[in-house]
């Protein structure tokens, strides 16, 4: 069951944890921030280190709250979004339902998945059913042909 942001109820499960996590991570990293460097060199890497760990977690909150309520990545006019499931037939017959995730800890266990970013959802993004697409894995370069796209609901 997916919710009306696309994301299963235990990719969310998931990235609320993770959302919870980086807030207490940022929350205690913040009394450090105003200390100031009045020693060596040494010192003052330590003050830039906790200025880019605050941004870090401070992307990565804004991006999982972004997820959250619905405002994955936007998706260009030929993009892939988030939700469409891809049913791919390999040149050996075998075919394959792919679901297209926005980040990678969205995907589930056992839930074949792809994201819109990969070499796949990239050869894929602006294709219609009936065109084959040829893109690189690990284990070389694999083409399919696309049986059906369905645009998430």
């Amino acid at each position: 069951m997916t919710s009306t942001s696309g994301l299963s109820e235990s990719a969310r499960t998931r990235l609320e944890q993770e959302l919870a996590q980086v807030q207490q991570q940022r929350d205690a990293l913040a009394p450090r921030l105003s200390e100031e460097s009045m020693g060596d060199a040494a010192d003052q890497a330590d003050v830039l280190e906790r200025a880019e760990n605050a941004a870090w977690l401070d992307r990565r909150a804004t991006e999982i709250s972004d997820l959250l309520t619905g405002k994955a990545p936007s998706v260009g006019q030929d993009g892939l979004a988030p939700g469409t499931v891809v049913e791919l037939r390999y040149d050996d017959g075998d075919t394959e339902k792919l679901r297209v995730i926005a980040i990678a800890e969205e995907a589930e266990d056992g839930v074949p998945t792809v994201t819109a970013d990969s070499p796949a959802g990239k050869a894929i993004a602006g294709r219609s059913a009936g065109d084959t697409v040829t893109y690189r894995t690990p284990g070389g370069e694999v083409s399919a042909e696309i049986v059906s796209l369905t645009p998430p609901s």
